[in-house]
Order: structure tokens, then C-alpha cells, then sequence
């Protein structure tokens, strides 16, 4: 059984220094993807990681709400009408606030953080540490503070005292969120009574607030209840104040708007393609040099018989080893600045398999059209010029 010599890796691996800087080329057009990608698929989680963790079936906002961080409310006697309804099994009201003065404890500056506040009695923020620490949240002018805020917000742990709105507040325990741009340095978890404690009267440039507003209200579903039924019911039946929706289609809302109404896809999906664009000039260089280093060698096969196909085939075969050896160093570098990033800005930078599939894909694709450049030096090689 004749053993066919293989002429693509043996043209790589012909010089290591090469070869080295050739993975390396690739590895960075892979890397500077993997980076674009990344900021633009966490900005999108970020928006939508509060919503995925709150513990409800239905979503109930105010009807002009049409994105999350709108500072809408609606009656919280909506809720008590929704609970009323064949299906529901419980229902929760969530209270926001944007933009709370949160003072440094060590520092002194303030910085704006989010505030969210629920009856600590009822499961709305089903998180780990918001749940060991909800008998420490009934005591007044306490809260919890998101591990993941930002280091502009000090140093925080339980017994912390500091300001809140210009008022003493005590940290009786950590739970982990992370950042998004309604929240911009971190999160506070509150409950509702001390909600009212520090923004049920406000100067007169802010809204006071009451229990009697609801910012996000949720609907927990008995056994057995269609939520998209249940939805069209509520939908039909409540006053048109309000707007109701399952929470895989909210969540749906949300992504769509920050998608399709700003300019973060758009921006992420540029800076994609440029990187895409740089790693088809780099390979293509990198192959380029190599058919030009080999151009005798190729030239001489078609002299004996080899056809364009053919020596198309091994240029290929060399585009596809340099995305396989390329992408792999790219990826685990992105690994590691994922994981940076995440800790340094609390972006929920995540590295999911169906993601690195694609990117995958895109360098093999990355490759084959910069062989399929390079290649045409080859083919348009007349063996007699050669030789001459």
C-alpha cells in the first residue's frame, strides 16, 4: 500500500520558526474575535443577568415600560387583582432605584449604585446570599452589597458602615450579581421597609417613593398552569396600564431593544469583521511567503502531471492546519482575559460552547479564503517560466 507523502504539513513544519510565527498570526486574529465577541455577548448579559435570576413565570411592568431600566411603575394593586386569577400561585413585587448616592466607605466619594428591595419573606431574588441573610435584612438601615460591584465602591464586607443617600446604612452581608448599565458601579439589596426608609421622602429633585408602585411585579405559577395561556388571560383581563409577559419573552424584549435600538451591536460587529479582515491579510501573507519559498517545488509538480487541483488541495490543507493550531492557542488566551475581565469590570464575560463553535468556524473560514488567494500564485505558475 503505497503512503502518500504529506506535502501541507511538511511545508509548515519545514521551518519551527515560521511555523511558530505563523500560529501566532492566526492565534491573534483568533484572539481580537474572540475579544469583540466577547464584549458585545456580555454587554447583552449583563443587561438580562438580573432579569434570568428574578423568580418568576410572568413578567408585569408598567405598559410604557419598554426596556427594564425605564423608571416606570404601576399599581401595585395589579398584583393583588393578578393573584386573584385561576393559575397564579403567588406574586411578588420588586422595587428599583437607580442611581442611589452610595458613599465609599474608605474614600469618602459617592458613587451611584442600584438599589433593589422585596419582602426579605418572599423568594423574588432566590440568589445564595441573599437567602442566608434575610432575617439580618428585617432590621432598619440594613442591606446587602453585590461582591461584584466595582472597586470604586470600596471595600465592603459585613459590619461595614457607610452612607446611603446621605443616611447611615450597615452591610450585614455579600451576594453575587455583577453590573450592567442600569446598576454602572454594583448592586444593594434592601427590603422593602428600608426601601421606604431611605426613598419614601426624597429632596425635590428626585421622586419619592411608595409600596404602592411597583417597578417589576412576578407571578408564580401553580403546577399544571400554560404561562402563555395565562399571559393572554391577564393581557385580556387587567387594566391596560399594565403590560404582562412570560419571562422568557421579556428577556426576549430587553435583548431586542439593546440589539436593534443602540449602537452595541453594531459597534462589536464592525470591530468583528475588522479582525476577521486582519486575519485573512496575516494568513494570506503567511502562505503567500510559503508558495514563494516553494514556488520550484510547486512549479516542478506540475511539470510532472499534478494538476491546479491538486496543489489548491495542499495549500488548503495548510490553511486548515494553521486554524486548527492557531485557533487553539487564541482560545484559551481568551479564556484567561475573559476571566480578567470579568473580575476587573463584573461584565459577565462567558465562554460558552455554542460561541466557541462559531468563532471556530469563522477561522476555518478565516484560513480557506486566504488560501484560496494565495493559491492563485500556484496556479497561474507555468513550469517553462521556472525553469528558464
Amino acid at each position: 500500500m503505497k503512503r502518500r507523502t504529506p506535502l501541507a504539513w511538511s511545508n509548515l513544519t519545514y521551518e519551527r520558526r515560521k511555523l511558530v510565527t505563523a500560529i501566532a498570526g492566526v492565534a491573534f486574529a483568533v484572539l481580537l474575535m474572540f475579544m469583540f465577541r466577547g464584549f458585545e455577548n456580555a454587554l447583552y448579559d449583563s443587561q438580562i443577568q438580573l432579569l434570568t435570576r428574578l423568580n418568576g413565570d410572568i413578567v408585569m411592568v408598567n405598559r410604557i415600560k419598554y426596556t427594564m431600566f425605564v423608571p416606570e411603575q404601576f399599581a401595585r394593586r395589579r398584583l393583588y387583582q393578578a393573584q386573584a386569577f385561576d393559575g397564579v400561585d403567588a406574586a411578588y413585587a420588586l422595587y428599583i432605584r437607580d442611581g442611589a448616592a452610595w458613599k465609599n466607605p474608605q474614600t469618602k466619594k459617592v458613587r451611584a449604585l442600584r438599589v433593589l428591595a422585596f419582602n426579605p419573606s418572599e423568594p423574588v431574588l432566590p440568589l445564595p446570599g441573599i437567602l442566608a441573610n434575610r432575617e439580618k435584612l428585617t432590621m432598619p438601615w440594613t442591606a446587602l452589597m453585590d461582591e461584584k460591584a466595582r472597586t470604586e465602591v470600596g471595600q465592603v464586607a459585613a459590619g461595614t458602615v457607610s452612607e446611603l443617600g446621605e443616611r447611615q446604612i450597615e452591610i450585614v452581608g455579600t451576594f453575587s450579581l455583577g453590573t450592567d448599565f442600569a446598576s454602572i458601579n454594583g448592586n444593594l439589596v434592601m427590603s422593602d421597609q428600608n426601601f421606604i426608609r431611605y426613598f419614601g421622602q426624597v429632596g425635590p429633585d428626585e421622586q419619592s417613593r411608595s409600596l404602592g408602585t411597583v417597578d417589576i411585579g412576578l407571578l408564580k405559577l401553580a403546577p399544571g398552569a400554560n404561562a402563555e395561556e395565562l399571559v393572554q388571560v391577564l393581557s385580556d383581563r387587567l387594566p391596560k396600564d399594565v403590560s404582562v409577559y412570560t419571562k422568557e419573552d421579556f428577556v426576549k424584549k430587553e435583548l431586542d431593544y439593546w440589539r436593534n435600538n443602540t449602537s452595541i451591536g453594531f459597534v462589536f460587529s464592525l470591530l468583528t469583521t475588522m479582525s476577521f479582515i486582519v486575519g485573512i491579510i496575516l494568513v494570506y501573507q503567511i502562505l503567500y511567503t510559503d508558495v514563494s519559498d516553494h514556488w520550484a517545488e510547486y512549479a516542478t509538480l506540475k511539470a510532472i502531471g499534478y494538476n491546479n487541483v491538486y496543489l489548491l488541495t495542499i495549500v488548503l490543507q495548510q490553511a486548515l492546519i494553521l486554524a486548527v493550531l492557531g485557533f487553539i492557542p487564541g482560545y484559551l488566551i481568551a479564556l484567561v482575559l475573559y476571566d480578567l475581565t470579568t473580575n476587573a469590570t463584573g461584565l459577565l464575560m462567558q465562554m460558552t460552547l455554542w460561541r466557541g463553535v462559531n468563532l471556530l468556524i469563522a477561522t476555518f473560514m478565516m484560513c480557506l479564503i486566504s488560501g484560496l488567494i494565495a493559491v492563485r500564485k500556484v496556479q497561474a505558475t507555468d513550469p517553462a517560466e521556472v525553469f528558464s
